[in-house]
């Protein structure tokens, strides 16, 4: 039988489908924004909500999204300011947070993050075994200042505090503290009203998450405005449901793997029952047992 050849046309359209797919969805993205003081804002797209602080030293950004929006992500900023964005904090390493460091970075962008996401970007990063593993960044998108445990910034009549969270989310997160301005951005190390995705590959854990969330508990008041990775802009109550519910679904299936209860037992045990809707995001419920079965079961 005669082998027929495969057009190359045809094998490049097979090759770039999904990339074209990631594009086209990307078309329909608005950008909006929420202002919290007279120079911070919070900006959503898809992916990692974005913050804003701006005044005369520029635009600092925290988080860029995905690299086909950086020019909506732009405009929106040019809608607040005519300053540009001379410094970029990234939260984490996750491409919803980082995608579009290459673009800022051409611009002129300063990119500060810890240093286990410069670590982390220089090469390929292993995921969940059904999904891709991560190529690693061109050299413009990389962090090119990075700090170990925290950072100071002052700028546009700000003391920026930035500190790092030892394996929370990953094990490079860094929460960013506006103490002036009562705002604090907390990266993936909150999901505002959602089951959170703890990436343990990426050296993530339940307890670090709880830490996360005490720490900047024990910051804030009842007026502070913190902005989660995920959902919508929140105050200390929404964090406080958030670190009851990691501390009440950690400890149940603690016990449940020293009663000797299987993955496939403790994801049908109803652990999460009076959180119905907090499954409505990236991560289930059966996908959040999974992720605390490995972690506790270590």
């Amino acid at each position: 039988m005669k082998k027929l050849k495969t057009p190359v046309s045809l094998l490049l359209f097979v090759l770039f489908l999904p990339l074209f797919s990631f594009c086209q969805n990307m078309e329909d993205v608005e950008i909006t924004t929420e202002k919290l003081t007279d120079n911070i804002y919070a900006l959503f797209g898809r992916g990692g909500n974005i913050g804003l602080c701006v005044g005369e030293d520029g635009a600092i950004l925290i988080d860029d999204q995905y690299a086909p929006l950086t020019e909506k992500i732009s405009a929106a900023i040019a809608e607040i300011t005519d300053k540009p964005v001379k410094f970029l904090i990234n939260t984490h390493w996750h491409g919803d947070h980082t995608g579009g460091n290459e673009n800022f970075g051409k611009k002129g962008a300063l990119i500060f993050a810890q240093e286990n996401v410069r670590n982390r970007m220089s090469k390929e990063q292993l995921r969940e075994p059904e999904r891709p593993n991560v190529p690693a960044s061109p050299k413009v998108a990389l962090p090119v200042v990075t700090f170990k445990e925290d950072l100071t910034f002052h700028l546009n009549g700000e003391e920026i505090l930035v500190f790092h969270i030892h394996h929370a989310h990953t094990d490079g997160d860094a929460i960013v503290y506006f103490p002036k301005s009562n705002v604090i951005h907390m990266g993936d190390t909150f999901f505002n009203g959602r089951f959170p995705f703890i990436d343990l590959n990426s050296g993530g854990g339940v307890d670090g998450m709880i830490r996360a969330a005490n720490k900047v508990l024990f910051l804030a008041d009842d007026e502070t405005k913190i902005i989660p990775g995920h959902g919508k802009v929140a105050g200390k109550p929404e964090l406080r449901t958030f670190r009851d519910m990691l501390l009440s679904v950690r400890d149940r299936v603690k016990k449940a793997i020293k009663d000797g209860k299987s993955l496939e037992e403790i994801k049908t045990a109803g652990l999460t029952k009076e959180y119905e809707g907090w499954g409505s995001g990236f991560i289930n419920p059966e996908r959040f047992m999974e992720i605390l079965y490995t972690d506790l079961s270590k």
